[in-house]
């Protein structure tokens, strides 16, 4: 990977110099952070960082990077309170989720570096070689274009693996989070990882299209909306660099007659209102099998009836607040158009009086598969229930969607996991809830992206497999 400076168009700051970017509290409404975005300047600053820390970060040992990554998990427990203050007065995330994702990003650490070395080891491979292999090297600089729903968790599902390859970092936060972005650098800093290796680039969107561009970044991870990664993919395809694409989702979640209602009810009330519902891989569909839509439809409607909306602050709060007035407004004109269309609206669904950006837990019962709430991805608090005829039609209502990110089955384990086969998403879990894993790949097919993080499959989307032939030929 060259190191020169980058052949791009230089980033303008023209119509820029007079913007900031702005954290308002979703809870209040109030402002609670400005920051300037990064100048020209600033970002050819931390480009170059990043291309002069690639060579001796390449070149440490697993054992150094896995002190370097130890170091940093222990500064993510010893900073948990302050970082996840800063996710719930940015974003909104209820303060006990926001400290379980400090803490996941810090077992992301220590995972990674307890395997990353058996990740990529080498791999014989027989050939008429003497000795033929395949290694894995170190990419160069890897670029994370991140949105601001997991701003910390998201950061390290990049970092913690791309740093354990030899490569280096660069996070590009959401302008929405910008204490959160400020706040991931110190981490590092804190802990003793040598300057450049882990670089944030405070910048608005519009100023990203150059980062990419640059001769000096190796490769790109997404997350975000599928329109954008549309864009960011044909980006990094016009410059011939490796990308990542984490989008949106539709999940199903399909409910058989024979599973354990009370446990798949408690289980999807709690996964789709985590992060207030503002997650990609929350459960969106739910799909009941015939005999048991109106008994589950009623254990679901208690259970979510029993969370707590409200101060994202509050150790009591289940449900915090929208991240911004017009993502709710969004999801409600997808809640009416949905009860237009014929749904039931069985809790929630009006936008409450008051200051800040709630919006209850809704439940929509008998969503048809040409409403909104079936089609798009809804972001927020809202579970939406459609009856299947059998088993049948529900695998074919999962797969009746532009989306393949994660889905559920529920159902006694030998029916569930032969109906999961069928399903068109990159992850399905059989009897338990949809999360990331930093010990299991995670990634979706069709308009959810492409690629794969986490476990022994994400550390290898941004290496080099080398392969390697030695001589005399035999045979």
């Amino acid at each position: 990977m060259g190191h020169g400076r980058s052949g791009a168009a230089p980033l303008s700051a023209a119509g820029r110099k007079h913007r900031v970017l702005r954290a308002i509290d979703p809870a209040t409404g109030a402002l609670v952070r400005e920051v300037a975005p990064a100048d020209p300047a600033a970002v050819e600053g931390t480009l170059a960082a990043a291309a002069a820390a690639f060579p001796s970060w390449r070149a440490t040992s697993f054992a150094q990077r896995a002190a370097h990554l130890g170091a940093v998990a222990r500064q993510l427990r010893a900073d948990a309170d302050r970082l996840a203050s800063l996710m719930t007065e940015e974003m909104g995330k209820p303060i006990r989720e926001a400290r379980g994702e400090v803490e996941k990003c810090a077992w992301c650490c220590e995972h990674f570096a307890a395997h990353a070395e058996a990740y990529l080891a080498d791999e014989p491979l027989p050939s008429d070689a003497t000795r033929s292999w395949v290694r894995y090297q170190p990419l160069g600089v890897v670029l994370g274009i991140l949105p601001w729903n997991s701003p910390f968790w998201l950061a390290f599902r990049v970092c913690a693996p791309a740093l354990m390859a030899g490569n280096v970092c660069l996070i590009k936060p959401d302008p929405h989070v910008p204490g959160c972005g400020q706040a991931l650098p110190e981490v590092f800093a804190r802990a003793g990882v040598p300057a450049g290796v882990l670089g944030v680039l405070a910048i608005e969107t519009d100023a990203v299209a150059p980062v990419v561009r640059d001769r000096r970044i190796a490769a790109v991870s997404f997350t975000g909306s599928t329109r954008a990664g549309r864009a960011v993919a044909a980006l990094a395809a016009s410059e011939v660099k490796p990308a990542v694409l984490e989008l949106g989702g539709s999940d199903p979640a399909v409910v058989l007659a024979d599973a354990d209602l009370e446990a798949a009810a408690a289980a999807l009330a709690l996964t789709r209102t985590i992060a207030t519902g503002q997650s990609c891989i929350a459960p969106k569909r739910m799909l009941i099998e015939a005999p048991v839509y109106e008994r589950f439809t009623e254990l679901l409607r208690v259970r979510l009836a029993t969370l707590v909306v409200g101060d994202p602050a509050s150790e009591t709060t289940d449900v915090g607040p929208i991240a911004r007035r017009e993502l709710r407004d969004e999801l409600h004109r997808q809640v009416r158009e949905t009860v237009a269309a014929g749904a039931r609206c069985l809790l929630g669904g009006e936008i409450p009086d008051g200051p800040g950006c709630f919006y209850p837990v809704t439940l929509l019962a008998d969503v048809g598969p040409d409403t909104p709430a079936f089609r798009e991805e809804t972001f927020g608090p809202v579970a939406c229930l459609t009856r299947a005829r059998d088993a049948e039609d529900a695998l074919a209502l999962a797969n009746h969607t532009d989306y393949g990110l994660a889905a559920s089955v529920w159902g006694e384990t030998a029916r569930a996991e032969a109906l999961a086969a069928g399903i068109e998403a990159g992850q399905v879990v059989v009897n338990g809830l949809v999360k990331t894993d930093p010990r299991l790949p995670s990634g979706g097919i069709k308009c959810s992206g492409y690629g794969r993080e986490l476990g022994p499959h994400g550390i290898r989307e941004f290496v080099n497999a080398q392969q390697v032939w030695v001589g005399p030929k035999v045979g």
